[in-house]
This record gives structure tokens, sequence and C-alpha cells, in this order.
């Protein structure tokens, strides 16, 4: 069975983090979210997986740069490039000849690049490939599904899909994770474009319904799902998988340091004296928390990041900044490369930034 993931698109609600770089490789714990949905591929026996990247050859190159050929995350890689971002189903279409080459069942697995789903989708996966359904669509219970596609059931019996409907018919989202096979290319090229000038997956799936095939659907039972557009979204999933954090110390903490709660501090890394973390964080490589420092709870670090005299709670910091504020920063999502330092002005009680590279702020 073969995976592919979506990973194009221009991540427009994450700007000005995505002017200058992908918004799946973003990290979350310190892990980039892409890496999350090729996990989930994995666990659940997939390892012939294809990856959509966009049309700019940055973007392109990120992606490969970050997953190489997949060996050193135990997939085999086959990169695809969709010439613009012109929706979920035309990327499917574009990845045909990866899809059905040398795949005698026809079925595959479409995962979209930003979203996770906490236990995974195994259990799914093995219902699909021991059945002979055409489709398999996850569905969770959610409030305000409005801004996803959702489901209407009847009778047990899933019979319409709709995009983004201003009056949801139900409570249940689709998740992004779709178990598809040939039938749905027929169905795509049906398609016209919707009212957002894209070719909806949520339309080609329905296609495949009024057409007869057979598509169950799945109520997922996970304790969370995550589809993180937005800088909201991107620190929610941040501190969900920071609740998860195992602790671990391959760094150096000098004496009259404070460290609290499930920490994880990377190799190269000081906690300098006088400075306090308190879990879960999780501090990348290379980094040297200062004295008058307080980082935490639900806080990631990324490599080589120098903080001092500031105070940083439920934010990420990508990697390659200096942060020397006297400030309290909270809820924030900071590029990397980015010197934050101190205004000689007066001080306020707590900042809140999104801040793309190599910026510099002076606070």
């Amino acid at each position: 069975m073969k995976g592919l993931i979506l990973a194009g698109g221009h991540g427009t609600r994450l700007r000005p983090i995505t002017h200058t770089s992908n918004k799946h490789l973003i990290p979350l714990a310190n892990k980039p979210m892409l890496f999350y949905s090729i996990e989930t591929l994995k666990d659940a026996g997939i390892t012939d997986v294809g990856i959509i990247v966009g049309h700019t050859p940055q973007r392109i190159q990120e992606i490969k740069d970050a997953v190489g050929d997949g060996s050193k995350l135990g997939i085999k890689v086959t990169y695809i490039e969709q010439d613009a971002p012109r929706g979920l189903a035309h990327a499917v279409k574009v990845a045909k000849d990866f899809l059905t080459t040398n795949n005698k069942d026809g079925k595959f697995v479409v995962h979209l690049g930003d979203n996770i789903l906490k236990g995974g989708i195994k259990k799914y996966v093995e219902k699909f490939m021991d059945s002979d359904i055409d489709g398999l669509i996850l569905l969770k219970n959610i409030q305000n599904p409005s801004r996803f596609g959702v489901a209407e059931i009847k009778d047990g019996k899933l019979i319409r899909l709709v995009e983004k409907p201003k009056i949801p018919p139900s409570d249940l989202a689709m998740v992004g994770i779709y178990m598809l096979n040939r039938h749905i290319f027929d169905s795509i090229e049906r398609l016209k474009p919707s009212s957002r000038n894209e070719y909806e997956i949520t339309e080609a799936v329905q296609g495949i319904i009024d057409s007869g095939k057979n598509v169950h659907h799945e109520i997922v039972d996970a304790e969370w799902w995550k589809d993180p557009g937005d800088p909201v979204g991107i620190l929610e999933a941040n501190r969900l998988l920071l609740d998860e954090l195992k602790p671990s110390n391959k760094g150096l903490v000098e004496d009259g340091a404070t460290i609290v709660g499930k920490v994880n501090i990377d190799t190269g890394t000081i906690i300098k004296k006088g400075a306090s973390v308190k879990g879960p964080v999780v501090i990348g490589k290379n980094c040297v928390i200062g004295d008058n420092a307080c980082l935490g709870p639900y806080t990631s670090i990324g490599d080589n990041t120098i903080i001092e005299n500031a105070e940083i709670e439920s934010s990420i910091v990508i990697g390659n900044s200096k942060i020397n504020c006297r400030q309290r920063i909270v809820d924030s999502l900071i590029g990397g490369n980015v010197n934050i330092s101190e205004f000689l002005g007066t001080p306020s009680t707590a900042i809140q930034l999104v801040v793309g590279e190599h910026s510099i702020i002076k606070v």
C-alpha cells in the first residue's frame, strides 16, 4: 500500500513565517510538523510514500533537505511537484502515476501534511486493506466544524460530504486522512473548480458515493486531532505534543539552575546558574539559557538559541535566535534567526509575537 502526503500550498494564514519557509516544516515540540504525518504512515505499515511539494524551487528544496530520501525516517520517498495550489483533489491527480504503479490492490492513503491525529491510523488502514470497499473516510466529532469538510450520516451510512458549509449538517468533520482506490481518479476527472477555484477532495469523494461505489466511514476515537493552520492552532498542537514529552537531559545544568517538571534538553545546551525551566519544555541543541531566563511551561526552543533576561511561556522559538529583552513573552511564534532585544523605554507586562525569519525587534 502506498501513501501520499500533501505538503504544498502557501500557508497564507501563517504569514510572515511562511513568507520564507514551508508551513509543513514549522517545528512542533522541536520536530517538523511534516514528520508527524510520515510517522503516522510508517506506524501503519506504509513505507512507500509520495510527498506533494510546492512549485517554487525554494519550497521544494526545503522539503528535500529535511526529509532526504526518507531512509533516516524509515521510509522511501518520491517527490511530486504540483504546479500551483489547485486543491487537494488536483494534488491526488498529479500523483496518479506514483499511486497506481506497482500497486496491485490500487489502494492508498492520502494524508494532509499538517494534520496530527493522536493514536495513528493503523487499525483503520488494516480494516481498509482487509475489505473490498472503495473508500474509508475518517471523521471526528468537533465543535464548529464549518471550516472543514463535514459528513452527513443517515441510518449509519455515509450519504453526503460538504466542503466548509455555513450550516453544517452534523458535527462530524473530515479528519484530513483519506483511504481510497483507483475510482477516485475517474471522479476527479469529472470535477469542476469550486468557488475557491480549487478541485476539492470532498467533491471527488462525493462523486464516488454518487456513482454507487462503497465508501465507508469511521468516527475516530483518538483523544485529539489537530489541523494547525494558523498561529493559534500551531501553539495548541505544540502544547498537546509537549504534554506527552519524555524528560531527558543530554546537556549541562549548572548548580543554581532550577528545573521543574518534564524538560527535554538536547546535546550541547547549557542551563546557566540563575535560569529557571518549568516543564513541559523542550530545548534543542547548542542553546544557552542564561541568568534571569525563565522558560515554560509549554515552550519549545529550537537549536542554537540564546535566551537571557527574558521569560517565555506557551511559545515556539524556531531556532538560531537571540532573545535578551527583559520582557515576558507569551503565546508567541518566533521564526528563525530572530534577534529580540531591549528597548530602553517603559516595559509592558507581557508581549505576544508572530515573528518571521531574520527579524530584529526591540521591545
